[in-house]
Parts: structure tokens; C-alpha cells; sequence
């Protein structure tokens, strides 16, 4: 079992790296940085994290390949990789509100697993060619600088049957983005059965991770509250890709309309306390804890704790590491050897992957 903490590429330089080092002090294991539309580029925080840790395990939640061609990709994944000293994952999706800057997504799983097939070629070495529906590289094609490893693990974001069953057959890790849910862990598990069994694969091969807006703080009550705005932005994608979660369609219709006339607030307002549980961690460490736990208990890999972690980013890092993580691996509580100055707060929030 893992935790992680998944940031939102929106930081200013040396915040990342802060952020990074308390993260990895006070015993996180996973840095996920989202490849949202319109953020900062990951690769940039990514970089920044590499230089200042030692230990963590470091990828994007996702990248996609309509939007970054597979070799380019093999070039993101090889640079973080060298300079974490093979502590990258490869972290790939269809992608999500593309149509914004003209992108059409045609074909995604064919897309989604050529993608994968160049840009594991490019960085095996490999200079047979590779000619798919979708990609293509020549005889030949190479890349032309050193790679850490031929094969950093693969990470597909995927809520759906098909796109479970795809990471079933040849992902490392599957990411449920958005969902906090422990009835989804074994919905997840069957859909992967599908992929493994039909290439021979053991189904537990594949760690199951589930991640979502976080909001802790010894104050409660402000922290769900904030939750509940920072849920309200996309709970109407990710409420009906849920097939355990009964959302009536008229508080859907309702939040959404809210969110579109940039009352954030008041939409927040409409989400229960059942239903935010669903789709984000919120409360003091304790009701966190609980909330991690129950996903745990489910299966999962990995419990990755989304921006905006608490009422401001270190707050929320600190009291994530201080007080949930020793809930959850029943430890004593310790102090890390260094205090961190605290960044940038971040004013938006993202936790869906694909």
C-alpha cells in the first residue's frame, strides 16, 4: 500500500520543490503532477521535484497522446526518469475536454495502446519500426540521447470497462480519477479481470489507485466545506462515470448550472455529506484517515491525496503527513528534520485524470 499526493501544475518556481521535500519527509511515497488542459506543462514541476527528493516515485496523471505525440512522450518519461535516477512512471489517458483547443479524440483505446507500444519501442531501442492504424515510426527511428530504463511502469487513467480491460492487459497501475470511492475498487477489479485474463495476466498484477480532491484541516467543518466547492467543478463527469453512485439528475443539473454562472459556493452547497464522501477526502486528519482507510480495506494500491490538501498546500501536506499517515500505518507521530517555508495556496482545483 502506497500514498500519494497529486498536485496541480499552478505553482511558481520553488514551490514544487518545497512542497517535494516535506512531502518525502514525512514519509509519502508517490508525486503525481495532473496534465490538465491549461496548466502548467508537468514536466515542469516534475523536473523541479526530481532534483529535490530521493526516495518518492514521480509521474504525470495523464498525459495523452492527442495532445503529445508518443515520442515526445518517450522523451518526457526518459528526461524524468534520468533525472530521478529511475524513479519515474509513465502516466497515460485518453484526455479530457480536448474539444476546447480543437482536438478531436477519435479511436482512443487503439490510440491509447499504440501510443504505448511506440513509445515503449523508442525506449527500448528498438529501431524495427512499428506501423499501427494510429502511429507509425520508420525503420531506423531512434532516439538519440541515454535512457535510465528501458521500461519505467506504465499508469493508465481509465474509469470505463474497455479502458479498465486495456489497463488489465498491459498496465503497471490503473488511476480512478475523481472517485474516493471504496465500491469502485472492486467494480475496477472486474473490469481488469477482462484485460489480464485474455493475455494470461493475474489480475492483482495490476495495483488499483484511487485519488481525489483533499481537503484536511483540524478545522473540520472549513475543510468540507471547501471540499464541497472544489467537487462541485466536476462532479458532474465524474458522478455518472461512477455505476455505484445514485446522483439525482436534477441536483446534477442544478450544480452544474451554478458552476457555469461561476457560483462555486452556492453549487458546493448542494452536495451532501454522502456524496462528497464519494468523490473527495475532506474533514480533520481523523475523518481523512477513515475515509483512506475504507479504500485501503477495498484493495487499492494507492490512496493518492489531491490539491488542494488542505485550506492552504502546506497546511494540508503538513497535516497529511503528520497526522493522516500515521493513522493509516498506525505510527508514532514524528517531526521531520527540517520546516519547509510555505508556497503559493493554490486558488484552483483538479483531481480528475482522464
Amino acid at each position: 500500500m502506497e500514498i500519494g499526493l497529486g498536485l496541480q501544475s499552478d505553482k511558481r518556481a520553488g514551490d514544487y520543490a518545497r512542497l517535494a521535500r516535506e512531502a518525502e519527509r514525512w514519509g509519502v511515497d508517490v508525486l503525481t503532477v495532473f496534465g490538465d488542459l491549461m496548466y502548467q506543462p508537468p514536466i515542469f514541476p516534475l523536473l523541479e521535484m526530481a532534483t529535490a527528493t530521493e526516495r518518492v516515485r514521480l509521474g504525470t496523471a495523464c498525459l495523452n497522446p492527442y495532445s503529445m505525440a508518443p515520442y515526445e512522450i518517450a522523451g518526457q518519461i526518459a528526461a524524468l526518469d534520468l533525472a530521478s535516477h529511475g524513479r519515474a512512471y509513465l502516466g497515460l489517458a485518453r484526455g479530457t475536454w480536448l474539444g476546447a483547443v480543437g482536438l478531436d479524440q477519435p479511436r482512443p483505446l487503439r490510440a491509447l495502446e499504440e501510443a504505448v507500444q511506440v513509445v515503449y519501442r523508442l525506449l527500448g531501442g528498438d529501431v524495427d519500426g512499428f506501423e499501427g492504424s494510429v502511429f507509425r515510426l520508420a525503420p531506423g527511428t531512434a532516439l538519440r540521447y541515454p535512457v535510465q530504463r528501458p521500461d519505467p511502469p506504465l499508469l493508465l487513467g481509465a474509469w470505463g470497462p474497455k479502458g479498465a480491460a486495456l489497463a488489465g492487459r498491459i498496465a503497471s497501475e490503473i488511476k480512478v480519477g475523481g472517485s474516493a470511492n471504496p465500491a469502485m475498487v472492486r467494480v475496477i477489479r472486474d473490469r481488469l479481470r477482462v484485460g489480464a485474463e485474455a493475455v494470461g495476466r493475474d489480475v492483482d498484477e495490476v495495483g488499483v489507485v484511487l485519488g481525489a480532491v483533499t481537503v484536511v484541516d483540524t478545522d473540520g467543518r472549513a475543510a468540507r466545506a471547501k471540499a464541497r466547492t472544489e467537487v462541485a467543478m466536476y462532479l458532474a463527469v465524474v458522478a455518472d462515470l461512477d455505476p455505484t453512485a445514485e446522483v439525482p439528475a436534477e441536483l446534477l443539473d442544478r450544480v452544474k448550472e451554478l458552476v457555469d454562472a461561476g457560483q462555486h459556493e452556492a453549487a458546493g452547497r448542494l452536495i451532501g455529506d454522502d456524496l462528497l464522501d464519494l468523490f473527495a477526502f475532506s474533514g480533520t486528519p481523523e475523518q481523512v484517515a477513515a475515509q483512506a482507510q475504507t479504500l485501503i480495506d477495498a484493495g487499492v494500491r494507492r490512496v493518492e491525496f489531491g490539491t488542494p490538501h488542505g485550506l492552504t498546500d502546506a497546511r494540508g501536506v503538513e497535516l497529511i503527513g503528520s497526522a493522516v499517515l500515521p493513522l493509516l500505518r498506525r505510527e508514532p507521530v514524528s517531526v521531520p528534520p527540517a520546516s519547509v517555508p510555505a508556497p503559493t495556496d493554490s486558488a484552483t482545483a483538479s483531481a480528475v485524470a482522464s
